[in-house]
């Protein structure tokens, strides 16, 4: 912030003015939450706001917001703004979202019923003038150019959200031809569309800048209005009734009484945590990270007392080092290095001591004993270190003959514990969040970093990687501790599930599965050929070619040619997205729908072909990296290549599993799922007796269910029947509503909610957990999973409607999905132990939403089988049993159950 000897700089923002013109600067379809929160307001405006405190600097800031549009003005003119177009329904609820960040910016928001944001801004710039203050104005309406003087300037935004115009009474008289205090009668000559005051026919700028100037404002044009010459003239006499109105209208009001008065809004910073939680919520990493890098003023110190002695080791110098630093306090481990692929390559180690020391080290330049010493140091289970995202590193000092143990806290998981709705969990952000610390290489003089090393080389490099290990040794106290806060639970989580996962990941990524790339390439050809058969096709029922893929064409063919029923309204004219264009098939069968939605399919389909051609590794295999902290309900997710996402409902996506084959080391593949594992977790949950019994049963479940609740026999179950009621046994683990089994079942919202209301009946039980679990969860503000792992919902008690029903969503799935994601990961726990413990050359490869996917030695398969169904049946004692289905083949399609 400024001196304090300076003049104190007021800042004042038009709210609503402000966040309407990023809502249109940025495309809404790319600015959304995952959960499909719009944002493009919300962060278009934080992005104008955050450039202001960075540019301008002020002691005082106040933004002022609309109540309504009903004021005073609307009472004088009851058509003024009647013309501007209803609010777009992606705007709604971002100003409350805007006010919450002004909130956590602890920023003050001033609003008066009765009046608009206008006459807010001018009393608060009249107050901020009288106290001897610099005003700064900053909104897109030209009205407060009437307030401008030597004291008082307009920020006026000229492009997008990136670029202001400094409105001073130079700029006013040169732009607009007349002086600050003559602009509102200038205006009053020339209207204004948007507020829907009309202008005098024939007269402009230049006109209405002349008279003014000539007659000393509006009183003198009015006076001398039967001198003025012309058709103009005779325009000016026949509307004086509507310029005088306009008159009023147009005058901003200076002298209301408001609840804040300027010298009462001095800023002095944000709420740090309050900011992170916001951002973490919108997914405003990038603008988390400009707000630390821009406000100078108010960025975080370095933690006091905090120094870091550094060292380079040469060869020869690192195990003498290690002896005498590393020995059982935790240490701080970073590595550099190419990671990917089941593999890796270490370019440099960095190791730090909670006493302030640390070191770095080229692995590929070490002397025979500095080698043994750090392999004897990393394998060693009793010398504590702590890492940040420790499976790359593992899977690197692996390539280098190297084995990683020991790990007391990996610092993202532990991150991901504490927060599981982030994003991302960079080591960068969480140092800002929880060490209040930059990790940024700054010259040695600035306390952080002291170099003992003599050589003449640029070492900012090193510098930066041993500053990451000393932060991953603080910020693993710092998340110990909050990881503590519920009991235990979530540490009891970090050390016996999610870290130890994460070496048994390793392995079978280091594994990979074995991949026919003959095959891949012939299927990628005939996806190739059906994706132009149905291009071509789509052509000729139009009569000429186009881009399947140009929504704007499209959209012309579709809407407007062959006059089919319009789909969602969006920005760029109605929506081709798949969903629509599946309904709207549904509904007219049109050819060219056929054909559009047929050439989706297959390119997506020759995408995932594409993509695994270029995973293949030199060895044949395809290694694809898991995640374990991506989805918020602790589900595993897989990239590069996704195979989580290879298409399995029908006939072409299964011919893709046919890729993935056994390798020339082993005999077969074999596939071991959980059977319907979410509603077992129901049964259990719920407690529900007839659910149970329906899992006891040892019948089909959807058809037992499906008999309940039509009450017919088992035996008299139509397909269609238990169609419903699998969708509904699903649907319900994950909140769907009676709109969306509409949707799903392509039945109307009655029949859905009488299905709901007759299945409830029948199964009460289920009905009281799903509205208990939503209680408590808004009771306590999270929802726990089996074994205990939260997910947090702030937004279960948001004003903000449509924030509050995804939070109620998320809490009906959530401790279902994650339970589900729980008893797989203990079960790969289990069976990767049963299976070191066994001697098998069997192994694990891979992990698939419920299903594990196993490559067989010969000879092993009857151990194999027996081993994996005790292992995953005895996971979780669950009140029904846990079944799994084993499947067996040369490929996974094969070998699918």
């Amino acid at each position: 912030m400024s001196d304090a000897a300076q003049t104190p700089r007021l800042l004042l923002l038009d709210g609503h003015s402000l966040a309407y013109r990023a809502f249109f600067a940025l495309p809404v379809e790319n600015f959304s939450t995952h959960t499909g929160q719009p944002t493009n307001a919300v962060f278009g405006f934080t992005s104008m706001l955050i450039n202001m405190l960075r540019d301008e600097k002020p002691t005082h800031i106040i933004v002022a917001f609309d109540v309504s549009r009903i004021s005073f003005r609307t009472e004088l003119y009851p058509e003024y703004k009647a013309t501007r177009s209803e609010t777009p329904k992606p705007f709604q609820g971002q100003v409350s979202l805007i006010k919450e960040v002004l909130e956590a910016l602890r920023i003050p928001v001033v609003e008066k019923p009765g009046y608009e944001a206008d006459d807010v801004l001018a009393t608060l710039a009249c107050q901020g003038r009288e106290a001897g203050m610099e005003v700064l104005i900053s909104t897109g309406d030209r009205d407060a150019f009437q307030l401008v003087d030597d004291r008082v300037t307009v920020l006026y935004p000229v492009r997008g959200v990136s670029e202001v115009r400094r409105t001073t009474p130079a700029v006013v008289e040169e732009k607009y031809g007349v002086p600050p205090h003559l602009y509102r009668a200038k205006a009053a000559l020339v209207g204004e569309d948007s507020d829907n005051l009309p202008k005098v026919p024939g007269v402009g700028d230049k006109t209405a800048a002349k008279w003014v100037n000539e007659f000393g404002g509006l009183d003198g044009v009015i006076a001398n209005a039967d001198k003025i010459k012309g058709k103009v003239g005779e325009n000016l006499r026949a509307n004086l009734a509507g310029v005088m109105l306009n008159y009023q209208v147009n005058k901003l009001v200076t002298d209301l009484e408001l609840p804040l008065a300027v010298s009462d809004a001095r800023w002095a910073g944000w709420d740090r945590e309050a900011v992170h939680q916001l951002f973490d919520a919108l997914e405003f990493r990038v603008l988390r990270e400009r707000l630390y890098s821009y406000l100078e003023s108010v960025e975080p110190e370095a933690e006091s007392g905090f120094e870091l002695e550094g060292r380079l080791l040469r060869s020869g110098e690192v195990a003498g080092w290690l002896r005498e630093n590393a020995g059982t306090a935790p240490v701080g481990v970073a590595v550099t290095g190419r990671f990917g692929r089941g593999t890796g390559e270490l370019t440099g180690v960095a190791v730090a001591t909670a006493g302030g020391l640390a070191a770095w080290f080229d692995p590929a330049a070490l002397d025979e004993n500095d080698e043994r010493a750090v392999a004897a140091w990393l394998a060693e289970p009793s010398r504590p270190k702590v890492l940040h995202d420790a499976k790359p590193a593992q899977l690197a000092f692996r390539a280098h003959g190297w084995q990683l143990a020991g790990v007391t806290v990996d610092t993202a998981l532990a991150a991901y514990l504490a927060k599981p709705d982030q994003r991302a969990y960079d080591l960068t952000d969480l140092a800002l969040r929880y060490l209040k610390r930059e990790l940024k290489v700054d010259a040695p003089e600035d306390g952080q970093l002291a170099l003992s090393f003599d050589g003449a080389e640029d070492t900012a490099a090193e510098e930066g990687v041993m500053l990451r290990a000393r932060a991953t040794l603080d910020l693993a106290d710092v998340l110990t501790a909050e990881l503590s806060r519920d009991g235990g639970e979530s540490q009891r989580l970090l050390a016996e599930v999610e870290q130890p996962l994460s070496v048994v990941l390793a392995e079978m990524e280091s594994r990979g599965i074995a991949a026919d790339t003959e095959y891949l390439s012939e299927l990628e050809s005939h996806f190739a050929a059906e994706v132009k058969a149905a291009q071509q096709a789509a052509h000729e029922v139009v009569g000429r070619e186009f881009n399947l893929g140009s929504p704007k064409q499209l959209q012309e063919i579709l809407f407007v040619e062959r006059n089919l029923p319009k789909t969602k309204k969006i920005k760029s004219g109605y929506t081709t997205d798949a969903d629509a264009l599946q309904n709207l098939f549904a509904q007219t069968g049109d050819p060219v729908l056929e054909h559009l939605l047929r050439h989706r399919d297959v390119a997506k389909l020759k995408s995932t072909v594409d993509g695994l051609l270029k995973s293949v590794s030199d060895d044949g295999r395809i290694h694809t990296t898991f995640n374990q902290t991506v989805a918020a309900t602790g589900r595993l997710s897989s990239t590069d290549p996704n195979l989580q996402n290879i298409p399995i409902r029908t006939e072409e996506g299964r011919r893709i599993r046919r890729a993935f084959v056994v390798g020339p080391s082993h005999e077969q593949l074999m596939t071991a799922d959980y059977s319907q594992i979410e509603m077992r977790i129901m049964a259990h949950l719920s407690g529900d007796d007839a659910l149970i019994d329906a899992f006891n049963s040892g019948a089909d479940f959807h058809a037992a269910t499906a008999s309940s609740v039509f009450h017919v026999g088992l035996d008299e179950v139509s397909a269609d029947q238990r169609r419903k009621i699998k969708a509904m046994n699903y649907g319900l683990a994950y909140g769907l509503s009676a709109f969306g089994l509409s949707n799903q079942l392509t039945i109307s919202n009655e029949e859905a909610r009488g299905l709901m209301e007759e299945y409830f009946k029948r199964f009460g039980g289920v009905r009281d957990y799903l509205q208990s679990v939503v209680t408590q969860a808004t009771k306590d503000g999270f929802t726990a999973t089996i074994l205990g792992r939260r997910r947090y919902l702030p937004d279960l008690t948001s004003d903000n409607r449509q924030r509050q029903e995804m939070a109620k969503r998320m809490a009906l799935n959530a401790p279902i999905q994650g339970s589900a994601a729980d008893i797989i990961k203990i079960a790969m726990l289990r069976v990767d132990e049963a299976l070191k413990e066994s001697g098998l050359a069997s192994r694990m490869l891979l992990q698939v939403h419920d299903e594990l996917v196993f490559e067989v030695a010969a000879g092993e398969l009857e151990q194999l089988q027996e081993l994996v169904r005790r292992e995953m049946g005895g996971a979780y004692p669950l009140s029904v049993p846990l079944e799994v289905s084993i499947g067996v083949g040369r490929d996974w399609n094969g070998a699918d159950h």
